[in-house]
């Protein structure tokens, strides 16, 4: 997993030229609601999209639901005008599908571009009693099944973590499916709930409300500085969700492209860098060009998962 994050932000994004932008103005459809993640760096592509392509807007639509199946399994049947890109996620998109409960399959969506990356975090409120992650693991071994963690979805990358967490250390937590992070955080800083296998961006992006206790990366955030990385908690644990565009099955090769070279352009706009780096986002660069291997690679890795988690033989 390092190695191949380590590459993809390596790889140079294309300065997309004038002839990327659309003509007209874009749908940018988002399977989560508002205040999430996704909700996030889509308001920053939107702020950049102007920039670049002032003559256009760029309008944020709304359907989530399910995990992101509600947004996903009519993803083929919007326009294919090249005008139309919605936000997908790994690795939801390969593990829903194994249960059988969603309209799509993997196959059914055609990445685009993948642009960013969250690692896992467990977080918890600032009022948690629980102020380091073996004052967590303490309390959830004293009593198995009490602790609640909340995050995006069913067979998400959250409920993943959430079932890794559990796993390597031995513990029984219950985990509280949510439509996305937006409706997570009013949960946790209300305290519905004890805490969130969520990112590390939802630690940063509500500091002083909340606090990570464990990030899933391979050195510390330097965001969050006090707080001690699963390698160091004695588990090889380095993963998180991808964030990535895709389009309807049936557009244009051409426009396919056009887009794909277009969201590079934002991925290396130094303005995007900063913003990327305030929230919490690690940026990658997975184009048209790249994208075959990487999903190979990546549904292989999350077949794994889905066969840990009892969704595969």
């Amino acid at each position: 997993m390092k190695s191949l994050l380590g590459a993809l932000c390596l790889i140079a994004a294309p300065v997309a030229l004038a002839q990327n932008c659309p003509e007209k103005n874009l749908l940018y459809w988002q399977a989560f609601p508002a205040g999430g993640e996704s909700d996030i760096s889509a308001r920053h592509q939107q702020l950049i999209l102007k920039k670049k392509c002032p003559a256009i807007e760029t309008i944020i639509q709304y359907k989530p639901g399910v995990g992101g199946a509600v947004m996903w399994n009519q993803l083929n049947a919007l326009p294919a005008d090249g005008l139309n890109v919605v936000g997908i996620n790994l690795p939801h998109i390969v593990l829903a599908p194994f249960e059988g409960q969603v309209q799509y399959k993997t196959e059914d969506i055609t990445p685009t571009y993948w642009f960013h990356y969250t690692p896992d975090a467990l977080v918890v409120p600032e009022s948690s009693p629980y102020k380091s992650f073996q004052d967590f693991v303490k309390a959830a071994k004293a009593d198995p099944g009490k602790l609640t963690l909340g995050g995006s979805g069913i067979n998400s990358a959250n409920h993943a973590a959430h079932e890794r967490l559990d796993s390597e250390f031995g513990i029984k937590t219950l985990y509280v499916p949510y439509k996305g992070t937006g409706d997570m955080t009013v949960a946790i800083a209300g305290g519905h709930i004890t805490g969130a296998m969520g990112y590390s961006a939802l630690a940063i992006n509500n500091k002083g409300k909340m606090r990570a206790l464990a990030v899933a990366m391979e050195k510390r955030h330097p965001l969050l500085a006090d707080t001690p990385t699963f390698k160091e908690l004695g588990v090889d644990w380095v993963d998180g969700a991808f964030r990535g565009i895709g389009m309807p099955k049936s557009t244009p090769p051409a426009a396919r492209k056009r887009m794909s070279d277009l969201w590079a352009a934002l991925n290396s706009d130094p303005e995007m860098k900063e913003l990327a780096a305030r929230s919490g986002f690690e940026l990658v660069n997975v184009g048209v060009d790249q994208m075959d291997a990487f999903m190979k690679e990546r549904i292989k890795v999350y077949t794994e998962v889905a066969k840990r988690m009892g969704l595969a033989k």
